[in-house]
C-alpha cells in the first residue's frame, strides 16, 4: 500500500485514477509520494519514505530538483496537459493588445445611468479602435507543447508565423504546421514580428532572454506576450521601452509591482492554465505517472531523472538504482549480483545530465543484503526494490 499526500488541491478526477494500492494521508511526513501545484518545497524536510513528487503542471521552480535527485526522489511534471488552456489565453492576449477591448469596456462601465450611452459610444469607440491580427507576423519562441499549438492556431487565423527552437524534438516537428517559418536565429523574430510570444522553461540561460538589447531590434509597434515565466523578460527594460514608445504593448500573466498599472502593460492574474479542463488534465497525468512509477518503477516525464520503462515485471524481482552518471557503475552492480548467484534476466540503463537510472529484473528474489551492498557503491543515491 502506498500513501500519497496532496500539498495543494488536486482535481478529484485525477485522484480518482488511483487504484486500491494507494491511500491518502494527511501528513506529508508519512507520504510515499506527493502531488503538488504551487506549494513551495525548497525549505521542506523530506521524509525518508518519500519516493516521488508529481507536479500537476509544467513548471517546477517550486521544487528543489538537485536535492531530490541526490535522495533518489523522482520529480514528475505534466507537459502538454495544460497546453490548450495557455494557447487560448495567448490568442486572447493578442486580441487584447491589438484592440483596446479592456479600455472600451471600462469606458462603458463608467457610463452607468447615461440615457444616450449608445449615441456616445458611437463617438467614443474610435478611441479604442485597433488592428486585426490576420496578416500580421507572430514570432513564437519555444516550440514545445504550448508553442506548437499557438503557432498552428495562429496560422489558421491568417497570421504569418515565425518559430524559433534550437532544441525542437522530432515529435514536435511533425506536429508543427508546414506554414510556420522555422528560423535559426531568434533575432530574426525580434526584427520582423509584430507579436512575440515566449514559451521556454526558466533556466539560467533563458533568464531575461528578452532584454534591452533584444528590444532594440524590435519594431516600435511590437507587442510582447509572456505567459510562460515572468523572469524570462527583463520587465524593467520593457516598461522603459513602453514609456518612450519603443514597444506598443506588453501582456503578462504574472502580476508584480514592476508592471502593474504601467502604461502599455496588460497584466493578467496568472490565468494561463487556470481552466477546469487544464487542472483536470494535469491531475490525471500526474496520478498516472505516479502510479506507474510506484507500482512498476517506470519513469515518464521526469525532470530530474531519465525516462525508463520495462513494463510490468514478470520475473522474481525488480530493483531500480538511482546513481551518478559515471563510468563503471553497471559493472559494479552486475558484480554484486553475480557474487550472490543472482541472474539478471533483463536490464536497462538510462542517463540524463549528471544522473542515471539502472533497472534490473532478476530470476530470483533480491534480499536486503544485496540492497545494502548496492547502496554503499560510491555514486549511488538510492536503491529501491519494486518487487
Amino acid at each position: 500500500m502506498f500513501k500519497y499526500n496532496c500539498l495543494n488541491n488536486i482535481a478529484k478526477i485525477g485522484l480518482d485514477e488511483f487504484n486500491e494500492n494507494f491511500i491518502a494521508c494527511d501528513d506529508f511526513k508519512d507520504a510515499d509520494c506527493v502531488l503538488v501545484r504551487s506549494a513551495a518545497m525548497h525549505d521542506m524536510e523530506f521524509p525518508e519514505s518519500l519516493l516521488a513528487i508529481a507536479r500537476a503542471g509544467a513548471g517546477v521552480n517550486n521544487i528543489p530538483l538537485d536535492k531530490c535527485a541526490e535522495k533518489g526522489i523522482v520529480v514528475f511534471n505534466t507537459p502538454g496537459a495544460n497546453a490548450n488552456g495557455v494557447k487560448e489565453l495567448v490568442i486572447a492576449a493578442m486580441l487584447l493588445a491589438s484592440r483596446d477591448i479592456v479600455g472600451g469596456i471600462n469606458w462603458v462601465n463608467g457610463q452607468e445611468g447615461v440615457e444616450d450611452v449608445a449615441k456616445l459610444a458611437e463617438k467614443q469607440k474610435k478611441a479604442y479602435a485597433g488592428s486585426e491580427i490576420s496578416g500580421k507576423k507572430l514570432g513564437v519562441i519555444g516550440l514545445g507543447a504550448i508553442g506548437i499549438q499557438v503557432a498552428n492556431t495562429a496560422v489558421n487565423l491568417g497570421m504569418e508565423v515565425y518559430g524559433y527552437d534550437p532544441y525542437i524534438s522530432i515529435d514536435a516537428a511533425w506536429k508543427l504546421s508546414r506554414s510556420v517559418r522555422h528560423v535559426k536565429d531568434v533575432s530574426e523574430i525580434y526584427a520582423n514580428c509584430d507579436y512575440i510570444t515566449i514559451h521556454v522553461p526558466l533556466l539560467d540561460s533563458t533568464k531575461h532572454m528578452i532584454n534591452a538589447d533584444a528590444i532594440k531590434l524590435m519594431k516600435n509597434s511590437a507587442i510582447i506576450i509572456n505567459l510562460a515565466r515572468d523572469l524570462l523578460v527583463d520587465e524593467a527594460a520593457v516598461v522603459e521601452a513602453l514609456k518612450v514608445g519603443k514597444l506598443k504593448k506588453y501582456v503578462c500573466d504574472f502580476p508584480n509591482p514592476t508592471t502593474i498599472g504601467k502604461e502599455g502593460c496588460i497584466i493578467i492574474p496568472h490565468l494561463g492554465a487556470s481552466t477546469e479542463e487544464s487542472e483536470d488534465n494535469c491531475a490525471v497525468m500526474a496520478v498516472n505517472e505516479l502510479t506507474d512509477y510506484m507500482e512498476n518503477g517506470n519513469i515518464k516525464n521526469s525532470v530530474n531523472f531519465p525516462a525508463i520503462n520495462m513494463g510490468v515485471c514478470e520475473k522474481a524481482s525488480r530493483i531500480i538504482i538511482f546513481h551518478k552518471n559515471v563510468a563503471n557503475m553497471i559493472t559494479k552492480f552486475s558484480a554484486f549480483m553475480g557474487d550472490k548467484g543472482i541472474n539478471i534476466s533483463e536490464m536497462n540503463n538510462k542517463s540524463k545530465g549528471d544522473n542515471a537510472v539502472t533497472m534490473l529484473d532478476t530470476d530470483s528474489a533480491v534480499d536486503k543484503d544485496i540492497v545494502d551492498k548496492l547502496s554503499t557503491v560510491e555514486g549511488v543515491y538510492r536503491v529501491r526494490v519494486i518487487k
